[in-house]
């Protein structure tokens, strides 16, 4: 790829940190923003905001095209077959909890089984196990390998086997640096008639991601780890499972007809699930970010973080003392890692002193970093932004931080 024209793009690489560009490897938790879909959002403040549908006035019109505009572009970006497949959510969290509290609350009864596995973030386990003790729903779990090399996949099977209601599993964990074979699984799910979520979070805009490939029923996906920005993100759903979900929160937009004496009649999917005033300079900055990284290349993007990570883990390794989580070989930008002796924060805070931006703790996913022993470790996290020089910085940070705590 083209780093030097890339970077060109992102306000964030002017910023100078004594003396030096920053190198941003955080990108896991959130990333950066081209310019142009900065200024998109300014543009659409500056000439084309009102509130979106029903109204008839100028400004309403333009937002409601700019709105439903990033819809089409969603559904197209992730291969739907449908605008209407598309249900905008504040992030992949807020889907969650979506189907959680819609098609979970009306599908699931006590005694049932759900299966998650135990390389989930937070946002794809929390939903679950609130639900799970409201309801009297049984959990289990898809066991990962010793240090998080994989998914086991015989133990999937077995589970899947036993018929669970419903599975939901991460694309790309946001811990170990790989890619669960989503299209198997959801195959043997669908086989045997087992209802399956994604967690796209970190592999929307990483890398192609197509619905109708995978063979999933629900996938979620947040804009801004895509470059695009914060609070907004979306649920795609089956459109027959769709139209069967009762809402879940309510308010405006949502509702075809309200009474004072008799219940009321909701809209069809999307509209059923978009409560109130949606993120509208939000959608208009997210279709900015897809156009981008259409115009740079989805499979080259995965070829390009995913080489950094490998050069950044064997670079790392050979340092010595410092322990790697997750397959020999990336399949990801993601490199997750501890240091012998020496807590996650100081590296961090070091690090951060010479312009190197990691991410340091237990990345939202507590129970698996405790299970793999490392209750505090380190990230970082590549995209198509960062270059080699990055990891040699990386990696000059981590060894002179190794001697100054030593």
């Amino acid at each position: 790829m083209d780093t030097t024209k890339i970077r060109n793009e992102f306000p964030f690489l002017r910023e100078m940190v004594n003396g030096q560009p920053l190198v941003y490897l955080d990108s896991a938790a959130s990333s950066q923003k081209p310019e142009r879909v900065i200024k998109r959002m300014s543009r659409f403040l500056e000439s084309e905001y009102g509130n979106v549908h029903r109204g008839l006035h100028l400004l309403s019109i333009r937002s409601t095209e700019a709105y439903e505009g990033a819809r089409t572009s969603v559904a197209r970006f992730l291969n739907a077959s449908s605008p209407d497949e598309i249900i905008f959510t504040r992030g992949t969290t807020e889907a969650v909890n979506l189907v959680a509290n819609s098609w979970g609350r009306k599908h699931l009864k006590a005694g049932d089984t759900l299966l998650l596995t135990e390389m989930e973030h937070h946002s794809n386990l929390l939903p679950w196990l609130h639900l799970a003790e409201a309801i009297g729903v049984r959990v289990k779990f898809v066991p990962v390998l010793p240090n998080g090399t994989a998914l086991d996949l015989e133990a999937a099977r077995t589970l899947l086997k036993e018929g669970p209601k419903l599975f939901a599993i991460a694309h790309v964990p946001n811990t170990l640096g790989l890619e669960n074979p989503v299209r198997e699984l959801c195959r043997t799910a669908r086989e045997l008639g087992v209802t399956t979520l994604v967690d796209a979070a970190q592999s929307v805009g990483h890398q192609p991601v197509d619905v109708q490939n995978i063979g999933c029923d629900f996938l979620a996906c947040s804009a801004h780890k895509m470059c695009g920005p914060t609070g907004i993100g979306a649920l795609w759903g089956r459109r027959e499972l769709l139209a069967e979900m009762p809402p879940w929160q309510y308010g405006g937009e949502m509702v075809e007809r309200a009474f004072f004496d008799k219940r009321a009649i909701y809209r069809n999917a999307p509209s059923r699930f978009e409560a109130g005033t949606p993120p509208i300079m939000e959608a208009a900055g997210w279709q900015e970010a897809l156009l981008f990284l259409n115009e740079m290349g989805l499979e080259e993007i995965h070829q390009h973080s995913t080489a950094l990570a490998n050069m950044a883990a064997e670079r790392l390794n050979e340092i010595g003392r410092v322990h790697i989580f997750g397959p020999e070989r990336r399949q990801s930008g993601i490199v997750t890692f501890s240091i012998e002796e020496i807590h996650a924060h100081d590296i961090a805070f070091f690090a951060n002193e010479r312009g190197v931006a990691l991410r340091a703790g237990h990345h939202c996913a507590q129970p698996l970093m405790r299970k793999l022993g490392a209750p505090s470790s380190l990230r970082a996290s590549f995209y198509l932004y960062n270059t080699e020089a990055e990891v040699t910085a990386l990696v000059a940070s981590i060894t002179s931080a190794m001697a100054f705590f030593r």
